[in-house]
């Protein structure tokens, strides 16, 4: 473990020192550089809103259920049946081929303790991997960025969001926002650099060197990401051409280890059953075209994707034929790297619950833990609060 934490942080180092340097190269040179092929990329997507992971991963033959939400499940011919338990919601079509080509391993019951109902305090917890009674103002992987990336890094993960999220906030080091390579690209291309000295300001001088390092950053995400363009049909909506940009980065070779992306629209108080449906099915598809096109690349191997929501939904349905705002929920894995596939633990036990809501049996900052330790060879102990064991399924 010390020996592969040492070379990720060499390797993260130099190839940080790689991307500076290269900035400075004409392009003719930059062109000539070979794609990296081998190291590991985390894709994060978030569920804004808190999904309703009992009517995605849904045990369709529990009695107590049905009586519990009478008016939330599809019909029985609709759902997508795994077995005699198990069923996918009508719109995980596209989840359930992965499923089925081992390309998916879904955590049930993750949470954390003492957890908060609110969307924004929640989300907060996640995204900065802290306890319930802490407020952190660095995100799990702004601190990953601050521990594995030098000075001279410019590119350390990207969000596709005109607003960085929490997560992504270090103490030193930040991710990227950005809704568009080329738009980034002609956003900054138009602001004009001063560059005499700021010897007696060093606001400016800070000031100078961030637009100039956003430059630099801008074109060479702009001029990397077009070695591959992708030929698949991604759906026709934000999420589909933010995850048809992250795979076009991917593939081409930039230099970033982590991605980001949120679909927003969970938080189904009212009408559940056909807006979730359709929120899985945007998602669902997207990401079956995303493996596709990775695979197609050669990438899927050397990905993993980790989709998580701020919170689960109550169990019984509420009077708007809607569910309010709960506990625990599942999370889902997907890449070419799982050494565990399928269900990871039992689906939640509608027969045990705390006060209405499902109980947590996974802390998500162990999963955290163990992408930090096993997928991306860091110390997770120097990011995240505790010492959680490893839970083995990559």
């Amino acid at each position: 473990m010390l020996k592969s934490t040492h070379s990720r942080r060499q390797f993260l180092k130099q190839s940080s020192c790689i991307t500076a340097g290269t900035l400075l190269l004409p392009s003719f040179l930059q062109a000539g550089l070979a794609p990296m092929t081998q190291d590991t990329r985390l894709v994060i997507v978030q569920l804004s809103g808190g999904n309703d992971g009992l009517n995605t991963i849904i045990p369709y033959q529990n009695t107590d259920l049905l009586r519990l939400r009478p008016n939330l499940l599809s019909s029985d011919r609709r759902l997508l049946k795994i077995n005699d338990e198990l069923a996918f919601n009508a719109g995980f079509s596209g989840f359930r081929d992965l499923y089925n080509q081992g390309d998916v391993c879904i955590l049930n019951s993750v949470g954390y303790p003492n957890p908060n109902r609110s969307h924004f305090r929640s989300m907060d917890i996640w995204q900065s991997a802290s306890p319930s009674d802490e407020y952190l103002s660095t995100g799990w992987i702004g601190r990953y960025l601050d521990q594995e990336c030098g000075s001279e890094a410019n590119i350390g993960a990207i969000e596709m969001s005109d607003v960085l999220s929490l997560a992504l906030k270090g103490q030193k080091e930040k991710g990227t926002p950005l809704t568009n390579v080329g738009q980034f690209y002609q956003a900054t291309k138009q602001v004009e650099l001063d560059p005499t000295p700021h010897v007696h300001s060093p606001t400016a001088d800070f000031l100078y060197k961030t637009a100039a390092n956003t430059q630099n950053s801008a074109q060479y995400l702009y001029e990397k990401s077009k070695i591959y363009r992708s030929k698949h049909n991604y759906p026709n909506h934000k999420f589909g051409s933010d995850m048809k940009e992250i795979s076009e980065m991917i593939s081409s070779g930039v230099d970033a280890p982590i991605y980001y992306a949120s679909l927003s629209g969970f938080d189904t108080h009212n009408n559940q059953l056909g807006r979730q449906e359709r929120l899985l099915q945007m998602y669902s598809e997207t990401m079956r075209i995303f493996a596709d096109d990775l695979k197609s690349s050669d990438r899927w191997k050397n990905t993993l994707v980790l989709t998580f929501s701020e919170f689960g939904r109550r169990v019984t349905q509420n009077g708007s034929q809607g569910t309010d705002h709960g506990k625990a929920n599942n999370l889902f894995l997907m890449g070419g790297g799982l050494k565990k596939q399928g269900l990871y633990n039992p689906l939640p036990n509608i027969n045990q619950l705390d006060q209405g809501d499902l109980k947590h049996e996974i802390d998500f900052k162990q999963v955290y833990s163990t992408v930090l330790n096993d997928w991306l060879k860091t110390d997770a102990r120097a990011i995240i609060k505790g010492d959680f064991k490893s839970l083995n399924f990559i």
